[in-house]
């Protein structure tokens, strides 16, 4: 089968592609001769070959869309058109969004109309068609209900449907997306659009609110959401059905969630505290004392709206649309998918992927302190453990700054995505796939590395193993202390000794190694991990004195609980007070600008000055922190979801210490 489709590097168009390839059909799609670049970027993703991907030159908003000559050579020979292409900009202007999104459909709708009578035309409209204000059910039978259409979003999908519907000559199928947000099975996206919009607040409050308090929420109006994969398959699937001529299919999850159920599921995704109870705009203005209320009602609309705008970064338009009250019946799509397998899932099942991948790739927010710039600009840092946690976040930041980076960590995949990361974000990176446990593998780290960059002026030995188990716990499992060992000792100083040699030849170099407050701490159950650290600690002591002549300096981070994977196992943390993986980043720039010899928090120091003079005393201590949390559901068999109101006391008295 031989399809056209347009829009085909665009988020949806991506995915629709490779589906339509997968069926083994021949793919033209209409690119601008200014985007060939993007073209080859889709043929590589999708790694077709040139007789199953081609491209027509064009363009949506020329008359024709194509050369006469092209079109002739395409005429009788196209089975199915997709139409995607199209401008979606909530800040968009009338005459951008008139002369693509209605033109352009315009446009297409002739040149269809001129490829024969065999051809069928899939145009993806959108949910918007309803209008912003709509109120009520609104069903796939439903068009032209004198809803208000006022934004040139909303005006100009509903006009370009109209056009398909009025001057098409060709049997048509039109679908209704919702909002599109990432894969299901993987979480990409293309950018922060929608429901994201709300997730930078989230993570604001994650970060700072305990997650043992729990929040009031706004419950707000409904939202039509579809993961880009559901839109696809399900498109897919109808397109190549028979007798669905002339229908409309709604593409969402249904029921929709409200505003506040979505809040709460991707809240729960990203690990923060859980809303309580979500009430209704009109509930939380009773809430506000009289005068409040008196004050806010005299404050105009508008600009009531801009500030809350600007507050939470997202645009007016779409904040307009919190409070939607149109539901959207999907019958005939579900009707249509029937027996196929292919049903919308419900967020709930894929949000955790979502919000990482948006963590990871769309969350550019990295501050660069300006003192950092000429410390790292063309300075060659290795850190290890680079793909996820406080290694990738340091990685953001000083790739952000100019370093030129050796990523370390075990997986090639996490490596090759951080790397992405940090090219997009400007910086440049090298990957070195390597497991720091084996001492020949770190060999070949550095025989390669010098090969290659001829020497490492920060290393940042960041990767580690933590074992959180008593040692009564432990008498049968001697090899949890060795592995420790391996990676945390024996790996980390083999790292060190490779590189060096360099160093001292050069006269100049650092070594920044990631500790834990444990070794100032002596924290129970902490035993394999803290004695690991603390042989590190004691050899870079005694290495500083040594390698004073050579102008290389050596820096350890007591770091205190982060929020990272390797402390996601011990659900209890969920709710103790921790570092960001961006705040413990922010601990290691100021090791690479300032060099000091150690580096604690108050409670570190705290803990370091009272086991020194009252050590007693501090036994007593941490036995009662021993006593009052239990032990990892690996080590006892279960554990409690939520700490007790004790336990979350003694926590955030003792912030960021293990437990």
């Amino acid at each position: 089968m031989n399809y056209f489709v347009t829009g085909a590097t665009g988020f949806i168009g991506r995915f629709l592609v490779a589906r339509l390839l997968e069926r083994g059909g021949t793919v033209h799609v209409l690119m601008r001769e200014s985007s060939a670049a993007k073209f080859q970027s889709l043929k590589e993703r999708l790694d077709a070959d040139d007789k199953a991907l081609l491209p027509v030159w064009g363009d949506i908003t020329q008359a024709g869309l194509v050369k006469a000559a092209d079109g002739k050579k395409l005429k009788g020979k196209i089975d199915q058109v997709f139409h995607l292409a199209a401008v979606y900009d909530m800040n968009m202007d009338d005459e951008t969004a008139d002369r693509v999104n209605n033109e352009g459909t315009r446009n297409l709708v002739n040149f269809v109309n001129g490829l024969g009578p065999k051809v069928r035309l899939n145009h993806v409209s959108s949910v918007a068609v309803a209008g912003g204000e709509f109120d009520g059910t609104f069903s796939e039978r439903m068009f032209d209900e004198g809803q208000s259409l006022k934004h040139p979003y909303f005006r100009t999908k509903y006009e370009s449907e109209k056009i398909v519907r009025d001057e098409a000559k060709v049997p048509y199928r039109i679908y209704r997306p919702g909002a599109v947000i990432g894969s299901s099975e993987s979480g990409e996206m293309d950018k922060v659009d929608g429901p994201y919009y709300f997730f930078k607040t989230l993570q604001r409050i994650r970060d700072r609110v305990p997650k043992w308090l729990p929040l009031l929420g706004i419950e707000g109006g409904t939202v039509p959401l579809a993961p880009v994969d559901y839109v696809v398959d399900a498109m897919d699937h109808i397109a190549h059905l028979d007798d669905l001529d002339g229908k409309v299919f709604h593409l969402m999850q249904t029921p929709e969630p409200t505003v506040g159920e979505l809040m709460s599921t991707m809240m729960r995704a990203a690990h923060g505290p859980g809303f309580a109870k979500s009430l209704d705009v009109p509930d939380v203005r009773n809430l506000l004392p009289e005068l409040a209320q008196d004050m806010l009602e005299k404050l105009p609309t508008k600009q009531l709206t801009r500030q809350i705008s600007r507050a939470i970064g997202m645009p007016v338009s779409v904040l307009g649309y919190v409070n939607n009250k149109a539901i959207f019946d999907d019958r005939q799509t579900r009707a249509a998918l029937k027996g196929s397998g292919i049903s919308c899932p419900k967020l709930d099942s894929y949000a955790d992927k979502i919000w990482q991948y948006w963590e990871l790739h769309l969350d550019h927010e990295v501050k660069i302190p300006a003192r950092l710039l000429p410390k790292a600009r063309g300075k060659v840092v290795m850190i290890t453990g680079a793909s996820s946690g406080i290694g990738f976040a340091a990685a953001k930041k000083l790739g952000g700054a100019g370093a030129r980076l050796l990523l370390v960590a075990r997986g090639q995949e996490k490596l090759e995505e951080t790397k992405a990361i940090i090219e997009q974000n400007g910086g440049l990176a090298w990957i070195y796939p390597t497991d720091l446990s084996d001492l020949e593998a770190i060999d070949k780290l550095v025989a390669q590395v010098l090969e290659e960059h001829g020497h490492v002026d920060i290393l940042v030995n960041n990767a580690g193993r933590s074992i959180r188990r008593a040692v009564f716990e432990s008498f049968d499992r001697f090899h949890d202390f060795e592995r420790t060992m391996q990676l945390n000792y024996f790996g980390a100083i083999r790292l060190i000794m490779g590189l060096l040699p360099a160093m001292a030849k050069r006269r100049k170099g650092h070594v920044i190694n990631i500790s834990s407050i444990g070794c100032l701490a002596n924290v129970p159950r902490f035993a394999a991990y803290v004695a690991s650290k603390s042989a590190l600690d004691a050899y870079s002591r005694c290495l500083s004195g040594e390698v004073k002549q050579y102008n290389i300096e050596l820096t350890t981070i007591y770091m205190p609980l982060v929020r990272t994977p390797m402390i996601a196992p011990t659900r209890m943390y969920d709710y103790v007070p921790t570092l960001t993986p961006e705040e413990a980043a922010d601990m290691i720039v100021k090791a690479v600008v300032d060099k000091p010899k150690r580096m604690k928090t108050s409670l570190g120091q705290a803990a370091e000055l009272s086991y020194a003079l009252w050590p007693k005393m501090n036994d007593f201590v941490l036995n009662k922190g021993f006593q009052l949390f239990p032990s990892s559901a690996a080590a006892k068999g279960g554990e409690r979801d939520k700490p007790s109101r004790d336990q979350i006391a003694f926590a955030t008295l003792f912030r960021g210490a293990y437990w």
